[in-house]
């Protein structure tokens, strides 16, 4: 029970990622009707907002101690980030210590700010045009976005550590009641988890329970309706694309510190992501998360040492295995709405 607690955690772990980042996807699909290969790179910039920000907390000021001397005898330049000048240097330690939940604050009008230019700039001129010219110029879009990064980046991962409060670990095992089996498990996995569980709340009760989300969701289902109503739902429809941007940005700037942000882990997760899409069906929200923890957890299961002895590999396929099993039963995945994607 201890090692499948342990791959179900795993799952969840990276099942967030998936989850948050085809809530986005079909957010996108379902409002505009496009299928938007550019969302892995909003992941990105979301995990680079959180770099930007540790750059900027860490910019110092140089100063000459007269009482620290080098190997040589010399007085030793001393730097002091500008916010210990500021704050005072407790406080200002603290800041940079927290930059990357701090990210959090920074990147959200960084992100709708990018997928307003995105739709306004690029996207909206491919609504009516056929899926593959939209996967085709916003997989374009994605390469110059994740060139443009590591120009001003570089090609390496660069560390985003957690806060020292929750970079340590601690025993599941405990909680859950096996006392005899040690389960130590990463605190900021954790918070990922409880991070990615609230933001997909947040956006399910923004469109359930208030008047612009429920004319999001009319829109979804009959956007001519809609728009006979005297409601300009196209300006509503761009506020969303900046909603899903600042979606795949807020799970990029937590993923720093699980897994360094470089310049194309955009790319590494966008495949992956429109295959949970695929699965939990096109234009379902529900089927999006519940696609993105199952898969998650079944490709952690299927990277067990058992799994990969009994079927060398396993890892590597079984979750476009699953998508074509859900593809062959159920056309439309395991939640798709009748119409989407159908002539």
């Amino acid at each position: 029970m201890d090692a499948i607690l342990l791959q179900i955690l795993n799952g969840l772990d990276k099942g967030s990622a998936y989850a948050l980042i085809a809530l986005g996807l079909t957010l996108i699909f379902g409002t505009l009707g496009v299928v938007n290969f550019a969302h892995g790179a909003l992941f990105m910039i979301g995990a680079f907002c959180a770099v930007t920000l540790q750059k900027v907390l860490t910019l110092s000021t140089i100063s000459i101690d007269p009482e620290k001397k080098d190997f040589l005898g010399q007085p030793l330049k001393v730097e002091t980030p500008y916010v210990h000048n500021w704050f005072g240097e407790a406080t200002g330690s603290s800041i940079i210590e927290w930059s990357v939940p701090l990210a959090i604050l920074f990147a959200i009008p960084v992100m709708m700010a990018v997928g307003y230019a995105m739709e306004r700039g690029l996207i909206r001129h491919f609504y009516n045009r056929p899926h593959a010219d939209q996967i085709l110029v916003t997989f374009g879009l994605a390469i110059v976005l994740q060139e443009i990064v590591k120009y001003f980046f570089g090609a390496n991962p660069i560390q985003t550590p957690a806060p020292d409060t929750v970079s340590g670990s601690i025993d599941i095992g405990l909680m859950f009641g096996f006392a005899e089996n040690a389960i130590i498990y990463p605190i900021w996995r954790l918070v990922y988890f409880a991070f990615a569980f609230a933001i997909i709340g947040a956006v399910f009760a923004f469109l359930r329970f208030t008047t612009f989300g429920m004319v999001i969701r009319a829109g979804m289902s009959d956007r001519e309706t809609v728009g006979l109503l005297g409601i300009n739902i196209d300006k509503r429809f761009t506020f969303m694309f900046g909603i899903a941007a600042a979606v795949a940005g807020l799970a990029g700037v937590m993923y720093g510190p699980i897994n360094p942000p470089n310049y194309h882990m955009g790319m590494d997760f966008l495949v992956l992501s429109f295959v949970v899409v695929v699965v939990g069906g096109m234009g379902s929200l529900p089927g999006a998360v519940l696609a993105g923890f199952l898969l998650g957890i079944l490709e952690s299961i299927a990277s067990t040492a058992w799994a990969t002895t009994m079927i060398p590999g396993i890892n590597q396929i079984i979750i476009y295995l699953v998508a074509i099993i859900v593809l062959l039963t159920r056309p439309r995945g395991l939640m798709g709405r009748k119409g989407v994607m159908e002539e």
